[in-house]
């Protein structure tokens, strides 16, 4: 009875319900978004300072479901939606949209998007040459898109055995040495963890087989993104489901260094997003502005109506020390 109850809540958290799906009859592709303030007080839990937030809206019909983004200037965001569009933004100093740019992504052949190709999961962009790495979670593949987002640079499937649609790549960062980090969100279901791999280059050109380890959340529930820190860590965003909330997002950080071939990687807790700010965040992003190191996080709508398309923005303090080798060998010294 629990399973069951489990796995309505999850077709009810994170997909379209009958009945409360935006529908749009016909396209509505207006060029047009705004941004609402949320009135929040500034909060702190953990490492994590609430800044300030936005509830993004948008009457174009592919407008939401975003599940990747960047912060890739002083205000301006490139989302990825799980729907195979992309969208731009630029907010102007009083936190309004002055700019929006919404299209689909490109596809091998030029047509449309299926939905196993649409079906893309998260983003990152170098910040040195603006080009886009995509996961996309229905075709178990990488891609490199140029900085326009208009053209495939080039596409890599993941390593067999095959990631199952729906549990494949949700999660993936570009640490500062060049390697990547690709998370599942549910592979196989190991007993040490969720399957996960880290590419010594870049995933989406031809290259060695990635170093396949395992990551355990320890409660935190599933990986939905993860974004590079500055000190070479990693940040982890888990969506755990509910009940009151449906969602409660918790974030970790992850040491590289930990990482090796079938090992098991675990996380500390940082932080958690404020209860009454719980939604399903799936995109992440890091930035450092005069010395200040900010998390900004958006959600995904499922473009259901009772979720919302939020946008955040919290201040990263006191993170705990990253351990230097002896500290690690330290800790792994049994007690006398």
């Amino acid at each position: 009875m629990r399973r069951l109850f489990l796995a309505a809540l999850i077709f009810l958290a994170l997909g379209p319900v009958p009945g409360t799906v935006h529908r749009f009859p016909v396209d509505n592709l207006t060029q047009r978004a705004s941004a609402h303030p949320l009135a929040l007080a500034p909060a702190t839990t953990g490492s994590m300072r609430f800044a300030r937030g936005w509830h993004l809206d948008s009457p174009n019909s592919h407008f939401g479901g975003f599940s990747g983004l960047a912060r890739i200037g002083p205000a301006q965001f490139q989302l990825i939606g799980d729907n195979g569009y992309a969208t731009r933004l630029t907010m102007d100093a009083q936190g309004r949209i002055a700019a929006v740019h919404i299209r689909p992504l490109p596809t091998p052949d030029g047509r449309r998007a299926t939905k196993a190709m649409a079906d893309t999961e998260a983003l990152f962009i170098d910040p040195a040459s603006d080009q886009a790495w995509i996961a996309l979670e229905g075709i178990n593949q990488i891609w490199r898109l140029n900085a326009d987002l208009t053209i495939i640079e080039s596409r890599r499937r993941l390593p067999d055995p095959r990631w199952p649609k729906n549990r494949g790549a949700e999660a993936m960062a570009r640490l500062a040495d060049g390697r990547t980090v690709i998370f599942s969100e549910d592979a196989d279901k190991d007993p040490r963890g969720r399957e996960a791999f880290l590419y010594a280059g870049d995933p989406a050109a031809p290259g060695p087989t990635p170093i396949r380890f395992f990551y355990d959340s320890r409660g935190k529930g599933l990986v939905s993104d993860a974004a590079a820190l500055p000190d070479g860590r990693l940040l982890l965003v888990h969506r755990r489901l509910g009940f009151d909330p449906v969602f409660t997002t918790i974030i970790g950080i992850v040491d590289p260094a930990d990482i090796a071939k079938d090992a098991v990687v675990r996380s500390l807790t940082v932080g958690r997003v404020p209860r009454p700010l719980a939604e399903n965040y799936e995109g992440a992003s890091i930035t450092v502005e005069n010395g200040r190191t900010w998390l900004w996080l958006v959600a995904d709508n499922n473009f259901n109506r009772w979720q919302r398309s939020l946008l955040l923005q919290f201040e990263l303090i006191d993170l705990p020390p990253r351990k230097t080798p002896d500290s690690k060998k330290a800790a792994r010294k049994p007690a006398a």
